[in-house]
């Protein structure tokens, strides 16, 4: 392969049969794109579904979100207890655990209580202690196991919430009481950011432990 050539994974319009291109050396569409060697996953092998390129805006939004999703497992792959706790540097708590656990309570707090409007205390925080949901990300497997079955069981609940949602327009239950009722649209939308936001964490947490990057 040339040095400054691309291989790039591609997929058709309907979302099905994706495929390598190649990009010749010199395109001007080859800034943007990462060599396959330094690629996180195999494309063949990624096991996240590409969100619809023709979607309605429910899929398209579920797609993406799904995406996100996905991302911060696949980041998290593959690393016991003692790495997904590390830390990054002083005096931050940040760590894959603690955005586990962090995600899994913004997941909760959104869908569960504001759309739906159940009464759901937080998992890994209180009043007392608001950050304990990173400052509580230690290095012990029952705590990592807890952490995703708790992630798991509240995308659970968001995906059959969304799913069973007549429209976008609904909103939610209990108002924020900054900006009022919200709309399952803005929260869609607002935890596409939210996981996108914190997989830019997750990719410089991962890349500090064993220098894997990319995706």
């Amino acid at each position: 392969m040339a040095l400054d050539a691309r291989l790039v994974r591609t997929l058709p319009a309907d979302g099905s049969g994706a495929s390598l291109l190649w990009i010749p050396p010199g395109s001007p569409i080859i800034a943007g794109v990462k060599r396959l060697a330094d690629m996180f996953t195999d494309p063949d092998t990624d096991p996240r579904v590409e969100p619809p390129t023709r979607g309605d805006e429910r899929a398209t939004l579920v797609g993406f979100l799904r995406w996100q999703r996905d991302t911060l497992e696949l980041k998290c792959a593959g690393l016991d207890a003692d790495n997904l706790a590390r830390r990054s540097v002083e005096p931050s708590t940040l760590s894959l655990l603690g955005l586990v656990r962090h995600i899994a309570e913004v997941e909760r707090g959104w869908f569960r209580r504001v759309m739906a409007g159940q009464d759901a205390p937080p998992h890994f925080y209180t009043d007392t202690d608001p950050d304990g949901d990173f400052d509580g990300a230690v290095p012990d497997p029952a705590l990592v196991a807890e952490a995703w079955d708790t992630w798991r069981a509240e995308v659970a609940f968001a995906e059959r919430f969304v799913a069973e949602a007549p429209d976008l327009d609904i909103t939610g239950k209990l108002p924020d009481p900054w900006r009022g009722p919200m709309s399952l649209r803005w929260v869609l939308v607002h935890m596409v950011e939210e996981y996108a936001r914190h997989n830019g964490h997750a990719d410089l947490l991962r890349q500090r432990i064993d220098g894997a990057v990319g995706q």
